[in-house]
């Protein structure tokens, strides 16, 4: 089995092995049960997380996995592979082979990285001053490096397609009520689109939008907001505030909308060890216990809003709070006949210690990786400029954390280990027109040269001592422009 050899692997490994005992960890078995569990999950198989092809581990893998995440503080980074030795080292591909692989590209985009090397083989095979047929690995980065990614096909008749396979998932799928054994074992998120319309500063009438998250056990509301738009920002802000307030879940629901399938959401749920679920599309009652939340928000909490003629986006939220803390969760529930308050505090709980909002700001970025221009050391993010402080220009390939909604904060990251180096800054070009220019540190430079000639290389050196010593005289005639004797010697 091939090892990655980029960071992104080593993760795609973490979250892979966290994806197979994450509901243990989420849901723990009882005291004796531990390795039929273990059992059940070993005759299941997988999907690679490199090459998708159905992979099977056994129970004592499964079983060091358990122990190794069951107390970390970061399950997913204890899960971790640790990166190759030979981690940065790249083979070359021939300039000729290059260009067949340019072509053979632009011919056909949709084709996969293995396809495009098993037609690269036969083309080596008959041409042999292609050289060496370069590995899976080493085609796939040139392909990368050289921007020739992969392009989907677009299928015919894409319109309602979606729906076509939700059905035939629903008939082949039966459906069953559940609920989690312990809090924080799986919490609903989703948006709810408001009956009524508010006016906002801008003399626009605006259908707000209320994210709520709910925890499946208690029922208890973690934290409800109003926001004028459904995005993956606003996604981000009433989740962090929910996990300050309440704990870090083990699991999180949502539907397949745009907010909860952002890359700032999956990267930052998987860095922050929480399993992401999504519903079926076009499938709602698979989240029917928020379903019944948006019932009674807008059958009592909207209902006692009526004789207000003018709300606000910030009044919406005032009175969101105070009905949700004063009577939702502490309404007796008709089914599990406790509060969600009640049940909450009851247990069992898994819920983790919330990390620091600087924590969790850094969380919910997207990885993105940039090449620095030589001339001025600037990377490019959504058509705007950053300087990259002087003592990393050198890198070939930086890797950058940020998230789309907010500029202002963008990271330098070293993957590997999972820290910070720097903050990186927009370009002031007024400012970095004052001429001023700091001297480049002795270690971000060459050394400079000595004042005395360094004299003949060390190599070449031993040549002469080595042709010296065979007693051969010089294999040259010398030849002096003064001396006219016309005399070769």
């Amino acid at each position: 089995m091939p090892k990655d050899r980029r960071c992104g692997g080593l993760e795609r490994w973490a979250e892979l092995r966290f994806s197979i005992i994450g509901s243990l960890l989420a849901s723990p078995p009882p005291r004796g049960q531990l390795a039929a569990e273990l059992a059940r999950l070993a005759d299941r198989e997988w999907l690679h997380p490199k090459s998708a092809e159905p992979v099977s581990f056994a129970v004592s893998t499964l079983e060091r996995w358990y122990y190794t995440a069951r107390n970390a503080p970061d399950p997913v980074a204890a899960l971790a592979r640790s990166p190759r030795k030979d981690r940065g080292r790249v083979r070359s591909v021939t300039s000729a082979l290059g260009a067949v692989v340019r072509k053979q590209w632009s011919e056909h985009p949709s084709w996969s990285y293995q396809l495009h090397r098993d037609n690269l083989a036969v083309e080596v095979a008959e041409r042999p001053e292609l050289g060496l047929l370069p590995s899976y690995s080493t085609l796939r980065r040139y392909l990368l490096a050289q921007g020739l990614t992969r392009r989907p096909r677009r299928p015919a008749g894409r319109r309602g397609e979606a729906e076509r396979r939700a059905g035939q998932a629903r008939e082949q799928r039966e459906m069953r009520s559940f609920e989690a054994e312990y809090v924080g074992g799986l919490w609903h998120l989703d948006f709810h689109h408001s009956s009524r319309k508010i006016l906002t500063p801008a003399g626009e009438w605006v259908r707000p939008r209320l994210l709520a998250v709910l925890d499946d056990r208690s029922r208890l509301v973690c934290h409800a907001q109003w926001y004028f738009a459904e995005t993956a920002e606003t996604l981000v802000h009433g989740l962090t505030q929910a996990i300050l307030k309440r704990g870090l879940p083990r699991a999180l629901m949502s539907d397949n909308g745009g907010p909860m399938i952002a890359g700032e959401t999956r990267e930052g749920l998987a860095r922050l060890s929480i399993l992401q679920h999504t519903t079926l599309p076009h499938c709602p009652a698979q989240n029917g216990k928020q379903e019944v939340l948006w019932a009674q928000v807008e059958g009592r909490l909207m209902a006692m809003l009526e004789g207000e003629p003018d709300v606000s986006l910030a009044r919406l939220n005032e009175a969101t709070q105070a009905w949700v803390e004063m009577e939702y969760q502490r309404t007796l529930h008709s089914e599990t006949r406790q509060t969600p308050l009640e049940r909450w505090l009851a247990g069992p709980s898994v819920l983790r210690p919330a990390p620091d909002v600087e924590t969790l700001v850094l969380a919910f970025t997207v990885r993105q990786g940039r090449i620095p221009r030589r001339s001025d050391g600037t990377v490019t993010i959504a058509g705007r400029r950053f300087e990259v402080p002087q003592r990393f220009v050198h890198l070939p390939r930086i890797e950058l954390r940020f998230a789309s909604w907010d500029l202002s904060r963008v990271w330098l990251m070293d993957e590997c280990a999972g820290v910070v180096l720097d903050r990186l800054y927009p370009l002031d070009r007024a400012r970095n027109a004052d001429r001023i220019r700091r001297p480049i540190t002795p270690a971000q430079r060459p050394s400079e040269a000595s004042s005395e000639a360094p004299g003949i290389a060390a190599l070449l050196r031993r040549y002469l001592a080595d042709y010296a010593a065979t007693g051969l005289p010089p294999a040259y005639l010398p030849h002096d422009p003064d001396d006219d004797s016309g005399d070769p010697a």
